[in-house]
């Protein structure tokens, strides 16, 4: 069955890529806003019977998710064999239990939603917290990819000594894993939130590695507190700048900044999120899960 690729837009640059891995057409449309602030959607390209592939990172998701939408709806109804969105950056996976009575718990709508639009779905390490496998979510075949062979081999041919630390328990399993491909020493901090934007982490334990070069590891940067603080409390423990390597460039407005004035020699992030900060890539991890996929129910 032949593919064809749409971007949504903002997602040209990583669309062309896997095109051209894949050796497949990347498809044209229409996608623009009438002066109302409704979307206008068109298919260009012939998608009878053909694998759709729509690549849209969900970062800022509200925005984008009716054209998505639109988009896969169209596709279907143009007799699209399979429509399978490549999300590299998964949103809406935060609120995953009722925290205070009347809140949505919007992770599970959200994944209804994408669940309803697209016939399969192929991501890179979604924010699994109380849910622990994509199946307790999404209803469609859900494919969660994970980079830390890409994290490891960055960390292998940039940093002669790294030691990697993790910001609270629930990085430990990845860290790990990261360290252990990276030949690697880490460190696993605790950490508690006092709101969106305040947290508190412990000091790292460096005693033992005096020439190490700090490497702070997230899934997500965002407000980069968590990373900021643990900044601050390196400098009074190592006189090496420590590097930021994150999975998804998230950044609210001014993080990044704030997070190379804290002191951090590098940020590096993985290009799930367009970014200046993007420096390993994801696109022949994306292009092998999308080779891999099969429709798997009649659209």
């Amino acid at each position: 069955m032949s593919r064809i690729l749409f971007a949504l837009p903002g997602n040209e640059v990583l669309t062309a890529s896997l095109a051209t891995i894949l050796q497949a057409q990347v498809g044209e449309t229409a996608i623009r806003r009438f002066p109302d602030g409704e979307s206008y959607v068109r298919i260009l390209s012939d998608v009878h019977q053909k694998q759709v592939i729509l690549v849209c990172t969900l970062h800022q998701p509200d925005a984008k998710l009716l054209p998505l939408y639109f988009l896969a709806r169209t596709a279907r109804e143009l007799g699209a064999a399979s429509v399978c969105l490549v999300a590299p950056y998964l949103a809406y996976m935060r609120q995953d239990i009722q925290f205070n009575p009347g809140e949505a718990v919007t992770s599970r709508y959200f994944a209804d939603l994408i669940s309803g639009t697209a016939n399969s779905l192929i991501t890179i390490d979604p924010h699994l917290h109380r849910f622990h496998h994509m199946e307790e979510l999404y209803t469609i075949p859900a494919m969660a990819l994970h980079v830390a062979p890409p994290l490891a081999n960055w960390v292998k041919s940039n940093i002669e000594k790294p030691l990697l630390i993790g910001p609270d328990e629930e990085s430990m399993q990845w860290v790990k894993e990261v360290a252990t491909l990276a030949n690697a020493s880490y460190l696993i901090l605790n950490k508690t939130r006092q709101g969106d934007r305040e947290v508190q982490v412990t000091q790292p334990e460096m005693a033992g590695y005096p020439d190490y070069t700090p490497v702070l590891v997230d899934d997500i940067i965002s407000t980069a507190r968590t990373m900021i603080e643990t900044i601050q409390q390196l400098k009074r423990l190592s006189s090496i700048p420590p590097v930021c390597i994150g999975v998804h460039a998230v950044f609210a407005e001014g993080a990044y900044e704030a997070l190379l004035q804290a002191g951090a020699a590098q940020v590096v992030t993985c290009n799930t999120i367009p970014h200046v900060s993007n420096g390993i890539k994801v696109d022949e991890l994306l292009a092998e899960a999308i080779q891999a996929t099969v429709s798997q129910r009649k659209v």
